[in-house]
């Protein structure tokens, strides 16, 4: 007979580490939080060997009292929650009190603490889950952990590791994703010696997805502000040039914590359909702010999954306002001359200009028994930078509420942003040059007497002045129809407007009520398999409204005995499948008008084909139909259905302007 044995405290703690610490990116998630919840504003993460030799987290947060020191290494030790019911109103990161307790017994753990009531600092050291007995050290306010040889005691857990060089890749995305969670905290990122990034902790998200990013993400952001029933939702979306193969670069934060939720994703990415092509996902950054009485975090370990009580309301009023912030935006992409790549030298020099102050929380002289030399130094802080040409300052100026700001005509010229911004170039000779109406020139210095965001819409396409200005010159490749209008070039695809056309009248005919059936005799027979039968049953009745008939054909077959009147003639029955398909794959549920809308895509397939010839005529009436559409800038996949090029890039093109 079998005999069932209690397990020991040191098993039990590696049993459950298996649950919490899948990897060193584990580690530096469960440690970083903790130093977020310990009120931390400066967090330095260091890690050797993909996090596989060492993790060193420090920051300058709260510390723990001396009294409380032998508590932190047990299993559901906690100070963010005291009962059960704390779990309905969690606003902490952490509160399962199993990841000091795991992370110790498949590591070398050393913690040096601090409170700014003690006179001197705490260090306690567990190895393997043996804990040593604390002592007194010189340590500065805050907390550092070190986290020495990974799975030193699990040799089989270790072995499924990745080279050292994925595994940092894994921990420099997490900490990108908590960088830009507490946009207000400072973080500093280093990998085998060599910072990767750190935040300056200003609280500016656009300043985070600058720095993490780079000039052309951030610059091609939309904000989106919109609050409802308990609900907030800020942040950024990412303009659909920016789309991306994978979900990736969807990233939400719920009460600051980031989340990995398909209800979120489906919902962004309906906003979105008009704007980017199937297969391709937005870039976004997003916070919701929503009652914790309405989600419940604790579902995994890890705490990355999330259930929200309300899904379909919080999924249509997401997937609304990703729709009305991007609406009557001007999406037309312009043909620009590829810019100069930056040299090893230009990044360098950039670097050193955008660095303020290094965020270091602990003093350089503090006296360790850490077997680690600390690679901090004295000279490590820079002075803050105070040159008015910083570019990084000159990006950022539109996000700050200044009143006035003078800047040198010099500072300008070396500067290619408010260069830009202000209309100037580097060829500046000091002659007077036509800028935006808020710049005043006086002598040798600029006056910016206000910091108005730059309007990125005007001169568009699509109004009702440019309809009666444009000028058709004609059509390339039997595809394109090649437009000009003030000093600009327009080239449309004649099968993308098409199928904007066509789906928009289609969608108005469903909301009118007024979409005609085309009967088919002989009604087509479809074999529909078990999985296929039960989308045609959920969404039965929005096929009917769209025109379709319909009915059983005995077995697993059905007759298709009517069509829209707009889809006959261009395979029936392959668009039907298609989309059955599509919606197998993708459902939509809860909104009526999103499932109509998916489904009336398929009108798109009677467009106008690419290589298709049509007269001036015909290519004028589509044209002037694109002038009258909600959003005229894509087709129903997301494709431009427009582009333009400036009569300015011809020319540099022709070497008529050289700079």
């Amino acid at each position: 007979m079998a005999v069932i044995h209690v397990l020991d405290d040191v098993t039990v703690d590696k049993i459950a580490a298996g649950e919490v610490v899948e990897r060193p990116s584990s580690i530096v998630k469960e440690l970083v939080e903790n130093s977020i919840d310990a009120g931390s504003t400066i967090i330095t993460v260091e890690i050797k060997d993909g996090g596989t030799s060492l993790i060193r987290v420090t920051d300058n947060g709260a510390g723990i009292e001396k009294s409380q020191i032998t508590k932190v290494f047990l299993r559901h030790a906690t100070s963010k929650i005291e009962k059960s019911e704390d779990l309905e109103t969690i606003r902490s990161l952490g509160f399962r009190g199993e990841a000091l307790s795991s992370i110790s017994a498949v590591c070398q753990v050393e913690l040096i603490t601090k409170t700014p009531e003690a006179f001197v600092g705490i260090r306690i050291h567990c190895d393997g889950g043996r804990m040593e007995e604390p002592e007194d050290i010189g340590a500065p306010d805050g907390t550092t952990i070190v986290a020495r040889n990974i799975f030193f005691n699990t040799p089989a857990r270790k072995k499924f590791l990745k080279s050292n060089v994925t595994e940092a890749s894994y921990i420099g995305d997490l900490m990108q994703r908590i960088a830009l969670s507490r946009p207000d905290i400072s973080f500093k990122f280093i990998s085998n010696g060599q910072t990767k990034f750190y935040t300056s902790g200003s609280g500016n998200v656009s300043e985070v997805i600058y720095r993490l990013y780079g000039k052309d993400v951030a610059s091609n952001m939309i904000p989106l502000e919109k609050e409802a029933d308990g609900i907030r939702i800020s942040g950024f979306l990412g303009k659909p040039v920016l789309n991306r193969a994978s979900r990736t670069f969807e990233t939400f934060f719920i009460n600051g914590r980031y989340v990995k939720s398909s209800l979120l994703s489906q919902a962004l990415e309906q906003g979105y359909k008009q704007y980017i092509m199937q297969h391709k996902y937005p870039f976004v950054v997003l916070y919701f702010d929503i009652d914790t009485r309405k989600i419940d975090v604790n579902v995994h370990p890890t705490k990355m999954e999330i259930r929200i009580t309300e899904p379909e309301f919080v999924g249509k009023f997401f997937a609304d306002a990703v729709q009305e912030t991007l609406a009557h935006k001007d999406f037309i992409p312009e043909i620009a001359e590829e810019e100069k790549k930056e040299t090893a030298k230009d990044i360098a020099a950039k670097e050193k200009q955008l660095t303020k102050e290094i965020p270091e929380p602990f003093e350089v002289s503090r006296v360790s028994r850490i077997a680690e030399t600390t690679p901090y130094s004295a000279n490590t802080k820079e002075t803050a930078d105070t040159e008015t040409d910083n570019v990084e300052d000159a990006f950022f100026e539109d996000f700050k509420p200044v009143k006035s700001k003078t800047i040198s005509a010099e500072a300008i010229i070396g500067n290619p942003i408010l260069s830009k911004v202000l209309g100037s170039d580097n060829s500046y000779n000091g002659k007077e040059k036509e800028t935006t109406s808020n710049v005043i020139k006086q002598k040798d210095q600029i006056i910016v007497n206000t910091s108005e965001q730059l309007n990125l819409f005007e001169d568009s396409f699509f109004t009702e002045e440019a309809k009666e200005e444009y000028v058709i010159l004609g059509q390339v490749f039997k595809t394109y129809w090649i437009a000009t209008l003030h000093d600009k070039l327009y080239i449309i695809d004649q099968h993308a407007a098409h199928e904007k056309v066509m789906y928009e009248a289609f969608i108005k005919q469903l909301k009118e009520g007024t979409v005609e059936s085309q009967m088919l005799n002989p009604p087509i027979v479809v074999t529909l398999t078990d999985k296929e039968q039960v989308v045609l049953t959920t969404y039965k009745e929005q096929f009917i409204s769209m025109g379709f008939e319909i009915e059983e054909f005995g077995g697993n077959e059905f007759a298709l005995r009517a069509v829209p009147s707009n889809l006959y003639g261009y395979g029936e029955k392959e668009l039907f499948l298609q989309t059955i398909d599509e919606l197998l794959e993708f459902p939509v549920k809860g909104d009526n008008n999103l499932i109509l809308q998916k489904i009336a895509s398929m009108s798109c397939k009677a467009a106008v084909k690419g290589g298709q010839s049509l007269s001036e005529r015909e290519a004028k009436e589509l044209i002037d139909t694109l002038f009258t559409l909600e959003n005229p800038y894509h087709c129903p996949h997301g494709r431009p259905t427009v582009i333009s090029m400036s009569k300015y890039e011809i020319e540099k093109k022709f070497k008529r302007i050289v700079s």
